[in-house]
């Protein structure tokens, strides 16, 4: 028995050195990102605005998802367009979609059907068929529950002008419902998720995947990746796209811009089975990142310490540190970098929302079956298929 707790001490402090590394990496990205935005801030507009089409897929509704499409009609922008699509003529979302070309005639809105199932992502199969409708050769896609700002357009097509850049991309914040779980998601995004795209940013010397809150390309590298049907049957799309353009060689620009996303009320039994999706996910299309994982959980590792100790004074100040550490990590990055002010108010809630996301990691670790907008699929080296109901 002491054997086994002198061994379960060494590894809890290899895991909270670990930690602690990866909260400095964390802080000193969140820093740079910080002063590569203030120096743009300062630097001229793009003088080159080209058209561009915005590609929104649908299925159902989002919490505010009319405001979230009312944001992308009042952008300062010359010239642009707005395609919706959905593959039941029957969805929800299309009465949002018509109150929207009634309240903006002059803006060119349209709204393609496509009742068509071409492989078992439903969004990738509705973008794919959407895509003949864009009159522009510059294309963005972005997910229905994301709002922006007037100058959004203007912000995320400027690096496009560079014939380096293949894809610009956004980090986002959570807007919680009011339930529990929702804050739990929030949390995640804005103190955990984002922190760990800036610190692999940082340590890669830059992205090689999209985010779905914003994908801004050329429709001309969308076609030399095959187009939308390359990776019609793939969970994670916006990975895949933002890989295979950096796969030609192209930059993906991490853009100083942070949009929102309106959360659903999920109850505590969704959130759960939306994370796991989501660790699941990762762990096919991003193995190395799921499994480095393991490296970052530093309260899990600092409380693990503690019990295999008895409590030992210096176990104490690791958890401190720790707890230190991953509070700043979530202000500097929730706060300064993503604007998210809800974060101070539930910092509380990280201990738990980590110790949450050590369960999902490990149930995540075994099973191939995601569920995904009422679906259910089996998940296999990245590609989904369809269970029957």
């Amino acid at each position: 028995m002491h054997f086994i707790l002198r061994t379960v001490q060494i590894v809890s402090v290899v895991g909270c050195l670990s930690s602690f590394l990866y909260y400095l990496l964390c802080l000193w990205s969140a820093a740079i990102f910080l002063h590569e935005r203030e120096a743009g801030e300062g630097a001229h507009p793009a003088r080159v605005l080209p058209p561009i089409s915005i590609l929104k897929p649908l299925k159902g509704t989002d919490p505010e998802m009319y405001e979230s499409f009312r944001s992308h009609c009042l952008q300062d922008y010359p010239e642009y367009e707005i395609i919706f699509g959905v593959n039941d003529a029957s969805d929800p979302a299309i009465e949002s979609v018509k109150a929207l070309q009634r309240e903006f005639p002059d803006r060119r809105i349209q709204l393609v059907v496509s009742p068509k199932i071409l492989g078992a992502n439903v969004k990738v199969s509705n973008l794919a068929q959407m895509l003949p409708e864009a009159r522009h050769d510059y294309l963005l896609v972005n997910d229905s529950d994301i709002r922006v700002e007037p100058d959004y357009l203007r912000q995320v097509t400027a690096p496009l002008a560079d014939p380096k850049v293949g894809m610009v991309t956004c980090l986002y914040r959570g807007v919680a419902g009011a339930t529990l779980g929702s804050h739990l998601e929030a949390l995640g995004i804005s103190t955990d998720f984002c922190p760990s795209v800036l610190a692999a940013r940082h340590l890669e010397g830059g992205i090689r995947f999209g985010l779905g809150s914003t994908l801004a390309f050329r429709r001309a590298d969308l076609d030399k990746i095959g187009g939308f049907v390359s990776f019609i049957d793939y969970l994670a799309d916006d990975y895949e796209l933002g890989k295979r353009i950096a796969g030609l060689g192209l930059t993906v620009k991490l853009s100083e811009v942070v949009v929102a996303t309106f959360l659903p009320p999920y109850r505590l039994q969704e959130f759960l089975a939306h994370q796991l999706r989501w660790a699941r996910g990762v762990r096919d299309a991003r193995s190395g990142g799921y499994f480095g994982l393991v490296f970052t959980f530093g309260i899990s590792w600092a409380l693990l310490a503690l019990v295999a100790s008895r409590g030992a004074f210096w176990a104490w100040g690791a958890l401190a540190v720790t707890l230190l550490l991953r509070i700043a990590v979530a202000l500097v990055v929730g706060v300064n970098v993503l604007k998210d002010h809800e974060v101070p108010k539930y910092v509380w809630l990280i201990p738990l929302r980590d110790l949450v996301a050590v369960a999902v990691w490990i149930a995540s670790l075994r099973g191939h079956v995601v569920t995904w907008r009422g679906d259910r699929f089996r998940l296999r080296n990245g590609k989904l298929s369809r269970i029957p109901p």
